[in-house]
């Protein structure tokens, strides 16, 4: 493995040692703060707090996840024509900044704000010819089937936990809200696992993509390697 290979890889390792663990503790935490909360469940008052604060840094970690894999590759595929680089190298830092404002700011309009922009410069960043997707129609299978999209939607949903968290630990309807779009959240994470395992078996090295560009993918044929 090439020094480009290890950095594709800093994506998927940091998902499996860092968020599916963090998912599972805020799940179980999750049930526990319901538990307690509706059933009058005997747990520790300290459960509900511990679940709001690891939520929070879930949510951050996901989108700094998303935004370290998009960083890796557009970087890795820019060419030495610096046109684009500044801007894109800006819109990154744009949206990690407005991440870190997230976090800072108080009132509602101001989190509804900064965690737009966030959102948006994800996708702005994603839009990039760089960045590899299934499909952009939502109408077709491979929509849904792209790791991509799923991280993007993933995303938006964490986003959605950050910015409104005062009013879903406030009002009852706000949880409600909360407890859906989390659930849709956990079907997305579980086909992020499938689809990035998929991924990782598609995606060769480095040093064996000049000859894999000569294959035809849609007949699934490859040139016989010439002899040495």
């Amino acid at each position: 493995m090439q020094t480009l290979d290890w950095w594709l890889l800093v994506h998927p390792v940091l998902a499996v040692v860092l968020i599916y663990p963090l998912l599972g503790i805020v799940v179980r935490l999750g049930w526990q703060a319901r538990q307690r909360r509706v059933h009058q469940a005997k747990l520790p008052a300290i459960t509900g707090r511990d679940h709001s604060q690891l939520g929070q840094w879930l949510a951050s970690a996901v989108v700094v996840l998303v935004l370290i894999a998009l960083a890796v590759v557009i970087s890795s595929k820019q060419t030495a024509n610096t046109s684009r680089q500044l801007p894109l190298l800006l819109a990154w830092l744009g949206t990690a900044t407005s991440l870190l404002a997230l976090w800072r700011v108080q009132s509602a309009g101001l989190r509804l704000s900064f965690g737009l922009i966030t959102w948006s410069g994800v996708l702005a960043l994603g839009a990039q010819p760089e960045v590899f997707r299934l499909s952009d129609n939502p109408l077709e299978a491979a929509f849904w089937q792209s790791h991509y999209w799923g991280g993007v939607l993933v995303c938006g949903l964490m986003l959605f936990n950050l910015a409104a968290w005062p009013e879903i630990q406030r009002y009852l309807s706000w949880r409600r809200l909360h407890l859906g779009a989390n659930v849709l959240a956990a079907v997305l994470f579980l086909s992020q696992g499938i689809s990035g395992s998929r991924d990782l078996l598609e995606i060769p090295l480095s040093w064996q993509q000049p000859f894999l560009q000569q294959c035809n993918w849609a007949e699934r044929v490859c040139p016989s390697p010439s002899p040495n």
